[in-house]
């Protein structure tokens, strides 16, 4: 099969979380995907569990090429201009300014390449009272509401995967194909602009709707409640969820696979809203139920139910469930040099299938540089090219 992106050249100067997601999803559907890194480290992520090739870094630059340019120098800030020439998408996350600073204004840009996508992330925008601020993950979180939901104010800590990160990479990937598409219809070659705080923002839209709407002030246990979604511990002191929502058969279901009925008539259940409003109360009358029996036995009783439950897997259950073994979620890479790792699908199929995914491994630091810039012709073919 023949991955949508087919043709489609990203260079992608990047590095850490958003960026490099955004590439790694670009490339997933067939995009070839060149990564300029530094000379020395390249990415940090490289290095972040020791040596280069760490899993910080692997999980987010399968299918990519690595070329090292020292853009400082001539001949670097050369190679990365050709680089422009022939793409079709610059994808960068750089602070604003930087690239003006390299002479990479947007005329200039531009001026080298007029049918370039560029695709500019940042933390906040690229003006503004927080424009030249440092962004990381816990920021976005933190300034754009989303940590008021996930913190206990009586003990303060972050914990977690990266959210608005990951977030913003996904927003990023969507404009660049959104622009993609519009440039193949004739139109224009667009700038399109990902900052993190608009991206975590905008993912989270209901509190901000319950707060302009209802006047109420999300935290960090408001959705459970509104969802009567409940995490209880089982006797094996294993962790089963359940997510009742708003349909009266699923707490009639719930309330009958406890052997619990009588709670229907308790008029501090009765109804939803009273289930809402007495959501600890109803938590605890039916925590003492789960603790009876080991999960195992509560995730086969309630399927006869049809409730809406899960176990509560860790990341090492996840992979060994039958069912991700079943959708074939997780796959191999094989490098040469740094051996076997374990990497993720795309979560999207064409026609049923993703024979289509692109199955190369992370490269390491310059990997590809000798390779690139002798397809640009700017080393002959039989001459090693040095670090630029």
């Amino acid at each position: 099969m023949v991955p949508p992106l087919r043709g489609i050249r990203v260079l992608e100067l990047t590095t850490m979380i958003t960026g490099p997601m955004a590439g790694m999803m670009l490339a997933d559907l067939g995009a070839q995907v060149i990564k300029v890194e530094q000379p020395g480290d390249g990415d940090p992520f490289r290095s972040f569990n020791g040596g280069s090739y760490s899993p910080y870094f692997c999980s987010y630059n399968r299918n990519k090429r690595s070329v090292v340019l020292d853009l400082r120098s001539a001949s670097g800030a050369a190679a990365l201009r050709r680089l422009i020439e022939v793409s079709d998408v610059l994808l960068e996350n750089f602070r604003p300014g930087v690239l003006e600073r390299l002479g990479l204004a947007d005329e200039q840009i531009r001026a080298i390449n007029p049918h370039l996508v560029h695709c500019s992330v940042t933390g906040f925008g690229r003006d503004g009272p927080y424009a030249a601020r440092p962004a990381y993950d816990a920021v976005a979180q933190a300034l754009s509401g989303m940590s008021s939901m996930l913190l206990e104010t009586a003990n303060p800590q972050i914990s977690g995967p990266t959210l608005a990160d990951n977030i913003s990479a996904h927003c990023a990937c969507q404009g660049i194909l959104a622009a993609l598409f519009e440039r193949g219809r004739g139109g224009p070659a667009r700038r399109v602009e990902v900052n993190m705080l608009e991206a975590a923002i905008a993912f989270m839209p209901d509190p901000f709707g319950l707060l302009t709407q209802a006047g109420l002030v999300s935290d960090s246990h408001g959705r459970a409640h509104a969802s009567q979604s409940f995490a209880f511990a089982c006797a094996d002191h294993k962790l089963i969820a359940v997510h009742l929502s708003s349909r009266d058969k699923f707490w009639c279901a719930f309330t009958d696979a406890l052997g619990r009925p009588e709670l229907r008539s308790d008029p501090r259940f009765a109804t939803r809203q009273a289930r809402i409003d007495h959501y600890e109360m109803l938590r605890q009358a039916v925590a003492t139920d789960f603790r009876l029996q080991p999960r195992a036995h509560w995730l086969k009783h309630f399927a006869d139910f049809d409730l809406p439950v899960a176990p509560v897997l860790d990341v090492s259950e996840v992979v060994d469930d039958p069912h991700v073994r079943h959708l074939g979620t997780f796959f191999n890479l094989q490098h040469p040099g740094e051996g076997d790792l374990t990497a993720i699908r795309r979560p999207i199929r064409f026609d049923g299938s993703r024979e289509d995914q692109p199955a190369a491994p992370p490269p390491t630091l310059g990997e590809h540089t000798d390779e690139v810039l002798r397809e640009l012709g700017l080393v002959p073919q039989d001459q090693k090219a040095k670090l630029l």
